[in-house]
């Protein structure tokens, strides 16, 4: 599991997290929800070591990510799939040589075996097929899809979602949050979504976390967070200005 506990960091003496607790269950996907900039992001890039805190710590199955070097960092991160706001493809490679990046680098599998790999992981995303495209052929769906795949190439027990259905049309959005659902169906892996769309956050979560002012101020199930007394929880459902 992951433990998030009194999580806190600043920029330019900015709070932008402040004192975030916060447990992710094995096998659960937890969504993030909360306004744009209220450090959702911020919060994604500490569970992987992306950043460093201030003060409190991250922990992941148990291994205090503060009280590990760089080394052992690294090897923790192969743990992980990221599928980034921006897909993050490289423009200059193929979209069978952005998805097979991470298993080129860190492993010893052969070139068959790393194509055989790669067509898998396409076709778990819809994309079988598509591996001599370039990224500039790719429609805003098709770039996530295949973001998503390179996200599942090195066969993660964690995914994290950094606004998976930003800059997407509905029908697109739809379909990302059908492959993440029926993904973690079938992988049974643990997943942590941040987004703003409640939408996605009710199709895909298990539990749902806000973050406001640098605090978690809830958690609970997408039925709970409807029924919630808390009048800012409300707003932002509704998505009414305060």
């Amino acid at each position: 599991m992951i433990q998030i506990q009194g999580l806190n960091k600043s920029f330019n003496g900015k709070k932008v997290l402040d004192g975030v607790d916060l447990e992710v269950r094995t096998g659960e996907t937890m969504v993030i929800i909360g306004t744009s900039g209220c450090g959702k992001s911020v919060l994604l890039r500490h569970i992987i070591g992306l950043m460093r805190p201030d003060r409190g710590s991250v922990s992941v199955d148990g291994t205090e990510l503060n009280r590990i070097g760089k080394r052992d960092l690294y090897q923790l991160r192969k743990r992980f799939g990221m599928l980034f706001q921006g897909s993050a493809l490289f423009d200059s490679l193929s979209v069978e040589d952005n998805v097979a990046l991470g298993l080129r680098q860190h492993t010893a599998l052969t070139r068959e075996e790393i194509g055989e790999k790669v067509e898998s992981k396409l076709g778990m995303v819809g994309m079988a097929g598509s591996g001599k495209l370039m990224p500039a052929e790719l429609s805003g769906g098709m770039k996530k899809r295949v973001g998503l795949a390179r996200a599942l190439s090195m066969d993660p027990e964690y995914v994290l979602y950094d606004e998976p259905t930003t800059g997407l049309d509905p029908i697109s959005a739809d379909r990302i949050n059908d492959l993440m659902a029926g993904l973690q169906e079938k992988l049974r892996i643990t997943s942590v979504v941040v987004t703003h769309d409640m939408v996605s956050a009710g199709r895909v979560a298990d539990r749902i976390a806000m973050l406001h002012q640098g605090r978690i101020i809830f958690c609970g199930t997408p039925q709970e967070i409807k029924k919630s007394p808390d009048e800012r929880i409300q707003r932002f459902i509704r998505g009414e200005a305060d």
